[in-house]
């Protein structure tokens, strides 16, 4: 007999222990509180107010720029404005980049100006050299070494649209590798064809990088049109093309993060992050890229936090710093809370533009227990054109940091098809934001961080190193 109680005995504690634990669940008077929620945030126009303030009233912000000190500040005021009951700052120190001006033109017998826009880390010069076409990053990759000695490389990849967005992966790639890449085969100077899916004369801006142990040279991206132009003329005969870049890294410079917590009402230590980040390139004012993050994220906080009674955790808003030129504010919001990343529920960034959400899903090193839950989240959001899509997504690019310490994750997946037509362009303002798509992701991150808030039981964050999904 002993035995065999404590044989019972085993085998609950067993059951107790975590590889038992309860699946995680939402009580039944959230699920209701949320779709109310849902409805009203459908009606509700806090999203686009934020945006269009931050659009108009700072403009472009580029980091470390005068704009974005004040970009910081309308952070802090908008936050407690919006009703967040803790408004606060932390430190992101970075190299400064910053753009001057910029010139291209063909010279000789077809002599004619072309629109170009240095990319983000490229050192300013004047170079003037014949241009060798490549079709793709692969194409220059394989070129003879020293065959461009003197010479200017053009990749002229062309992306194609996605409503994932799924083709960046190549044309980011030409931009990151393929200036390093052409000073190994002898270039004296880097351009491409915009990593866009537009056909206007506004060319695509973004970071690059030099690798170690090579000297950077003027690097350069042409708009989709003047790509085209530079294609035609190589095909008529050998091409010269004069750039002259005023632009470099000058220092390093410190910006912030801004957070804004609605207080959770019994786990307040716990905390569902939801965010946008808020330096955008200097070319557009940010409006798709991220203002509509920012605006969307800030206006959930809000709506939640008019609620009679808070959620059971905290809701933490986060507008990023710096993340266009390396993740610098996602990369210091997870080193300055790493011994937290058990207290974080969920995590999501909305950084992919204001299209409409169409599926949503989350992760973390642990999710079984939380599967449930996560298909509750996913019936509340139904009605709003979102699809449940287990196995699929990943953390945006300022979560990213913290999920790979072990922070659970939460994708909403947004309609891109157009993304990459406004992309770090001076195309991107404030006009190219649909108010309904916005509203319609207002509500998904409202719902979906009240519930995840509400939650009996975690989505599984474990401080431990993983690699997550890319999105």
């Amino acid at each position: 007999m002993r035995r065999r109680v404590l044989a019972i005995a085993s085998t609950l504690a067993l059951l107790a222990g975590p590889a038992f634990a309860a699946p995680t669940t939402l009580p039944p008077a959230s699920l209701a509180t949320a779709a109310e929620l849902r409805e009203q945030a459908l009606k509700d126009d806090t999203g686009w107010k934020v945006v269009e303030s931050l659009t108009t009233e700072i403009g472009p912000r580029i980091a470390g720029s005068e704009a974005d000190a004040r970009a910081v500040a309308w952070a802090v005021a908008k936050f407690k404005a919006l009703g967040f009951d803790k408004v606060w700052t932390e430190p992101v120190t970075f190299p400064k980049w910053e753009r001057r001006s910029e010139h291209a033109e063909v010279t000789g017998t077809h002599a004619q100006p072309l629109t170009i826009t240095a990319l983000g880390g490229s050192p300013g010069g004047t170079v003037e050299a014949e241009v060798v076409r490549f079709a793709d990053l692969a194409a220059l990759q394989a070129a003879p070494a020293g065959s461009l000695t003197g010479k200017i490389a053009f990749v002229d990849y062309q992306m194609t649209a996605y409503r994932d967005g799924r083709d960046y992966g190549n044309g980011g790639a030409v931009r990151s590798k393929g200036p390093s890449e052409a000073i190994r085969k002898g270039a004296i100077g880097f351009v491409m064809r915009s990593a866009g899916t537009d056909s206007h004369r506004v060319p695509h801006t973004g970071i690059t990088r030099f690798d170690d142990g090579l000297t950077p040279v003027p690097a350069a991206a042409l708009s989709v049109p003047d790509a085209n132009q530079l294609a035609r003329l190589l095909a008529l005969g050998p091409t010269t093309l004069k750039i002259s870049l005023d632009c470099g890294w000058d220092g390093k410079a410190t910006s912030y993060n801004v957070i804004g917590e609605i207080t959770g009402r019994s786990l307040p230590k716990e905390v569902v992050v939801i965010g946008g980040h808020l330096d955008s390139w200097d070319l557009g004012t940010g409006a798709v890229d991220d203002g509509a993050g920012v605006g969307i994220t800030m206006a959930a906080g809000h709506l939640i936090g008019q609620l009679k009674q808070a959620p059971k955790r905290t809701i933490r808003v986060v507008a990023f710093a710096n993340e266009e030129q390396g993740l610098y504010g996602g990369k210091a919001y997870a080193e300055a809370h790493a011994k937290d990343v058990v207290r974080h529920q969920l995590a999501a960034e909305s950084d992919f533009g204001a299209g409409r959400i169409y599926a949503f899903n989350t992760g973390s090193p642990n999710p079984a227990e939380s599967r449930e839950a996560t298909r509750q989240i996913a019936e509340v959001l139904k009605p709003l054109g979102i699809e449940y899509a287990p196995d699929k997504g990943g953390p945006g690019p300022d979560v990213g940091p913290l999920a790979a310490k072990g922070g659970a994750w939460a994708w909403l997946a947004q309609d891109g098809s157009d993304y990459f037509h406004l992309h770090h362009t001076a195309d991107d303002t404030l006009d190219k934001i649909d108010p309904a798509a916005l509203a319609q992701n207002v509500a998904a991150y409202t719902v979906f961080a009240y519930l995840a808030a509400e939650a009996d039981g975690s989505f599984g964050s474990e401080a431990k190193p993983t690699t997550p999904p890319n999105e």
